[in-house]
């Protein structure tokens, strides 16, 4: 039968054009399109229409929409990278990365069991991707091979058909559980991949780290040994065994397998989660030591097909990944294997711990000539043991429906955040819920008014519950610290930090006097009351500012003692010296000399001269003229000549100047 799909050849959102469909699966359908803004091949995820719906579809539409940017966040090669996410009309759509290849469950269907080196590069892969993920707190919940991609790189090993087998990514980070947080509020049910679902899911509804490490060993035994434990029983019986029995070692089915494999799949998937690896990055490392470890002999292995037992879970998965053969293409799938919360205990974790999956049918292939499988004899006598006690206990399942069952709980009523406590507690009381209250600050709603729920509006609650309303204390308000002024900059930032303040960069300043590093200013008053979302800058102490040095050799000692001074400069003086060439009072030396780079503040040393030395006069009374000039003039002195009566005798008679005088000075003589 040939069907038209209606998606082919539209343009979503003005943007991606849709080319092919590359699979379809019970929350989505997957398309190749080419993004006509980026001009880029892309895979596109259209949610189905129904999950929109009813009561419940403007909580799923929300969900999708935070779960995707989440999931947006998350850069790693080998996580399907999130490109996008939108509403055109009534269809709600995510593009990814597209990614050309087929799946692990593709691979697993082709090769059977991989060989020891194959299964643990992809465990290697899948942990770096979930490592990268788990570092962000972000719980992938439906670790499965559909959602492990293989790329067509060629890069990994060759299968039995001699083709390669690539590089693998993860898809679908946290999109299950947007959709079954609707799904599980209607339902009163936990819908799940059971082959992969770890106990505390199904007891409890709570997810963590953990909880992925659980399918992650459970993918690592199925590629080993080529199947899965428990394949074609009920959904409801695999959950059982999950629960109260410890999961099998792959040497039970493949006696080779050295027991460094069994210790890694038993570790990842022990029913106490404290006993598993803490999160990806922590079971990676012993997936590599283990790799390390092993011989190539057996890295090199491969189990062979068993002859009891068909390959496990084939077929389809909830929704292929963002990239697959179009040989994929699957219909829609049967109806989900519901498991009622009943069965084992109530679910009371938080909404936000709800990790409710849908449900991958098991399958197995039949062996004509030996009959119907001791599974499907379990199943009929399970099914035959139901219908008794249907039959039998119609009063019994009256009674559970309301006291424990989908009719024991209700969704708490919308409408109530952003109004005023009071009419919160009417509409609460109304729908038959007790409340409490409580108060939190909070920036947008006005104090007094309900922020939200405890359950959130919309999640489910006990009919007889008691709702726990949140009241708006309004904007918090912070008191600044004292004293910042003249403080360390890092103990002034820990100060604003502790009281609740948000601190900016700090911007530097030159000062004088505050020590480098100390706060010269805050950018609002200490001691005021401020919000708490208000951002603080400090202003920290740089230190004095850089000057250079200028030239004041050979000025007066007044003048450069004027200008150093005017650019923040301390000026000190040496013991003055004797200088020929200085006149006395000028500047002869400066320390630092003049283009240094100093600071305001710093000190320099000036010189003074004191002008020529003193030295001895020669007596030249009684001396010819000639004589007593060459005797002044060798001392260093200049001659001046006071002559009488012409000088007649040319004897000196008497010299102005003895004892000892500046070198350079004059000497006036008289001659007679």
């Amino acid at each position: 039968m040939t069907t038209t799909d209606p998606l082919l050849g539209r343009l979503v959102d003005g943007r991606y054009e849709i080319a092919a469909r590359v699979a379809r699966g019970g929350m989505a359908t997957v398309y190749r399109a080419q993004d006509r803004r980026l001009d880029r091949e892309v895979a596109i995820k259209v949610m189905h229409p129904h999950l929109a719906d009813g009561v419940d579809g403007a909580a799923f539409v929300s969900r999708f929409r935070r779960e995707a940017r989440a999931a947006a966040r998350l850069t790693h090669p080998g996580v399907v990278a999130v490109y996008d996410q939108g509403l055109d009309g009534e269809t709600s759509y995510l593009v990814m990365e597209y990614v050309p290849g087929t799946n692990l469950r593709r691979e697993l269907h082709e090769d059977g069991a991989l060989t020891v080196r194959r299964a643990l590069d992809v465990l290697a892969q899948v942990l770096a991707a979930l490592a990268a993920a788990h570092r962000k707190q972000l719980v992938h919940r439906d670790i499965k091979p559909e959602n492990v991609l293989v790329t067509h790189d060629g890069d990994g090993e060759h299968g039995p058909d001699d083709r390669p087998r690539g590089r693998v990514k993860v898809a679908d980070f946290g999109l299950a559980r947007a959709v079954t947080e609707v799904t599980s509020t209607a339902t009163g049910t936990i819908l799940g991949t059971v082959a992969y679902l770890a106990p505390e899911v199904i007891t409890s509804g709570e997810c963590d780290a953990r909880t992925d490490i659980y399918a992650v060993g459970v993918l690592a035994y199925e590629m080993l040994t080529g199947e899965l434990p428990h394949a074609g029983e009920p959904p409801i019986q695999v959950a059982f065994h999950h629960v109260h029995e410890d999961y099998p070692v792959p040497s039970a089915r493949v006696d080779w397998l050295p027991a460094g494999l069994d210790a890694l799949v038993a570790s990842c998937t022990a029913r106490d989660r404290t006993a598993r690896p803490a999160d990806a990055g922590a079971a990676l490392t012993l997936v590599e030591r283990l790799r390390e470890s092993l011989p190539d002999d057996v890295l090199d292995r491969r189990a062979e097909p068993s002859t009891t037992q068909g390959t496990a879970v084939e077929g389809r998965g909830d929704e292929p990944g963002a990239g697959a053969d179009p040989d994929e293409l699957v219909s829609d799938p049967d109806p989900f294997d519901a498991i009622p919360t009943a069965f084992f205990q109530e679910v009371s974790a938080p909404a936000q711990q709800e990790t409710d999956l849908l449900v991958d049918h098991p399958t197995q292939a039949w062996d004509a000539a030996a009959g119907p499988r001791p599974g499907r004899r379990r199943h009929v006598v399970a099914w035959a043991l139901a219908a008794v006690l249907l039959l039998g206990g119609g009063g019994l399942g009256t009674w559970w429906w309301f006291a424990d069952g989908p009719g024991a709980w209700i969704d708490v009523p919308a409408g109530v955040a952003g109004v005023p406590l009071d009419d919160a507690v009417t509409t609460l009381e109304a729908a038959g819920l007790r409340t409490t209250s409580s108060k939190a600050y909070d920036d947008h709603v006005p104090a007094g008014s309900v922020v939200t729920t405890d359950p959130a509006p919309g999640e489910p609650v006990r009919t007889d519950g008691t709702v726990d309303v949140v009241v708006s204390r309004g904007v918090e308000m912070v008191a600044v610290p004292r004293d910042l002024v003249g403080a360390e900059g890092g103990d002034a930032r820990a100060a604003l930090q502790e009281a609740g303040l948000t601190v900016g960069p700090a911007e530097k300043a030159y000062d004088d006097e505050a020590k480098p590093g100390t706060v010269v200013e805050v950018s609002v008053p200490e001691g005021s009351v401020q919000r708490h979302d208000t951002e603080v800058v400090l202003t920290v102490s740089d230190g004095p500012a850089p000057v250079q040095v200028p030239q004041v050799v050979g000025k007066k000692e007044s003048e450069a003692v004027d200008d150093l001074e005017a650019l923040g400069l301390e000026v000190t003086t040496a013991d003055p010296e004797y200088s020929e060439d200085v006149p006395e009072g000028h500047v002869m030396k400066q320390e630092p000399e003049h283009g240094t780079t100093a600071h305001r503040t710093d000190t320099l040393t000036l010189t003074v001269s004191q002008g020529p030395p003193l030295v001895e006069v020669p007596d030249v009374v009684g001396m010819s003229t000639a004589k007593a000039r060459k005797a002044l003039e060798k001392a260093g002195f200049e001659v001046d000549e006071n002559v009488y009566l012409g000088g007649i005798l040319d004897k000196v008679r008497f010299q102005d100047v003895t004892g000892e005088a500046p070198k350079g000075s004059t000497v006036t003589v008289t001659i007679w």
